[in-house]
């Protein structure tokens, strides 16, 4: 289902990223005082009184963009404005009209869609404030807002609703969350691009090129998916400034909201020190993965996919369960095959296994080889176990002693749960507790924990 598209446009620094966030409810561009930190269309939902619709902001219209991608970035702008159903044109409210903003006004007189002048940074609503000079810009007197005071919504939101027509519809959650994380010019935004079969992102050889994370949402046989491009990541030493800070966290964060990471590897490059703490940190995460070598058509002469798969196994340990899928993305190459390779580790990431099958299994590993003592504590007993959460597979384990369970024995039982148990290629979370000495106190344990877990 396709929802009725408000798009934002105006010159640069009037304040677009913080009225997204301000409609959407929650912090989804990154706001800063530089001009051209949006480059991509940044999309979310919103409901207001029943109604949903998505709100895009974009780029600064006539940004001078220090990386040259002026062009791309309003090529992204022309795109949002072609498909709106509705568009806030936004202005500086404290600046009043500026030449820039005529321009803007004399492009968006020739769309067809509704526009709606909103004067931004009006920060008091009960002082006469000089307003009076908009109405030139040829769209009626201006809706004052102060997107940082997060006054002004609803009266844009009751706008929006009363120039949408009412299809009652609402919007189905996707199926799965894909985040596309890898260092810079790994081909993120070019696969993003091939995910959703237009030019959703801005694709550059200039590094850096995305700084937020985009949202993205596509079809795949009539099912919904949802794609998070990522900033490109490098050393943290060599961060240069707040935009890529906040671009390196909001990676992060992307990762943790994932159903399944696609982690993209330019097949190019070796495998450097920024691909390997990612690698830690989707480890520590529990999150599915895929290796996704993209480039492959470039380096397919030098190596085979046997070998690379080697290649990745000794560099990046940490994610020996991840299976690798090789892509060229400027093609669309093996896409889809990604998509269903993803959708199968979601499949085992959120299957749960009985108890009764569970503690069959770990008892036959540990008579088949007896864990070792932990110097200076003894052997560990395992005496029950039992399946609390899926996304990730979470077991617990009550034994006799949690601290004799060493890295080594928790290494060996979940490579050999991952052989006998349908969780071949995802991450497995075990807990190690104390043996419970009533019926009552395990429930309220195994209760604890599985709030816990489905909390996290």
């Amino acid at each position: 289902m396709s929802l009725p598209l408000v798009t934002i446009v105006g010159r640069p620094n009037v304040g677009k990223s913080s009225l997204l966030n301000m409609l959407a409810g929650r912090r989804i561009s990154i706001v800063e005082p530089t001009a051209g930190v949006t480059r991509d269309r940044i999309q979310a939902v919103c409901e207001h009184n029943g109604f949903y619709f998505e709100i895009v902001d974009t780029g600064g219209y006539g940004i001078v963009d220090r990386d040259d991608l002026s062009d791309h970035v309003e090529r992204q702008i022309a795109y949002a404005v072609q498909q709106a159903t509705l568009i806030l044109f936004l202005v500086d409210g404290r600046e009043g009209v500026v030449p820039l903003d005529l321009a803007v006004a004399q492009w968006l007189r020739g769309c067809k869609s509704p526009v709606l002048l909103v004067a931004n940074k009006v920060d008091a609503f009960n002082v006469p404030t000089e307003l009076g000079d908009f109405p030139r810009l040829g769209f009626g007197s201006a809706l004052p807002v102060s997107a940082l005071h997060n006054r002004g919504g609803d009266e844009i939101k009751d706008w929006i609703t009363r120039h949408l027509p009412d299809t009652g519809e609402v919007p189905p959650e996707p199926v799965m969350k894909l985040a596309i994380v890898g260092r810079r010019n790994a081909g993120k935004s070019t696969f993003i691009n091939a995910l959703a079969g237009q030019e959703r992102v801005i694709v550059s050889e200039v590094p850096g090129t995305t700084r937020d994370a985009v949202d993205v949402r596509f079809e795949r046989n009539g099912r919904p998916f949802l794609a998070i491009d990522t900033a490109g990541l490098r050393k943290r030493s060599k961060i240069a400034d707040d935009i890529e800070y906040y671009g390196f966290h909001r990676a992060q964060l992307s990762i943790r909201r994932a159903d399944v990471v696609l982690f993209l590897i330019d097949s190019t490059s070796k495998v450097g020190h920024v691909d390997k703490q990612l690698a830690e940190y989707i480890a520590d995460q529990h999150k599915p993965c895929i290796l996704v070598i993209n480039k492959w058509d470039l380096a397919k002469d030098q190596a085979t996919t046997g070998d690379y798969g080697d290649y990745l196994l000794k560099v990046m340990p940490w994610l020996d369960y991840a299976p690798v899928a090789f892509t060229t993305a400027k093609d669309a190459k093996n896409i889809q095959s990604v998509i269903d390779l993803a959708t199968a580790l979601f499949k085992q990431s959120h299957t749960r296994v009985g108890t009764g099958e569970l503690n069959s299994v770990i008892e036959g590993i540990l008579s088949e080889t007896p864990p070792r003592a932990k110097h200076g504590r003894g052997q560990i007993k395992v005496f029950y176990a039992t399946q609390i959460s899926v996304g990730p597979p979470t077991i617990v384990l009550f034994v006799n002693d949690p601290a004799r369970a060493s890295r080594n024995f928790e290494r060996f039982l979940i490579n050999r749960l991952r052989e006998a148990l349908p969780f071949a290629e995802v991450p497995i979370r075990l807990i190690f507790r104390g043996r419970q000495r009533t019926g009552r106190e395990y429930r309220a344990a195994t209760g604890e924990l599985a709030e816990h877990a489905d909390g996290k």
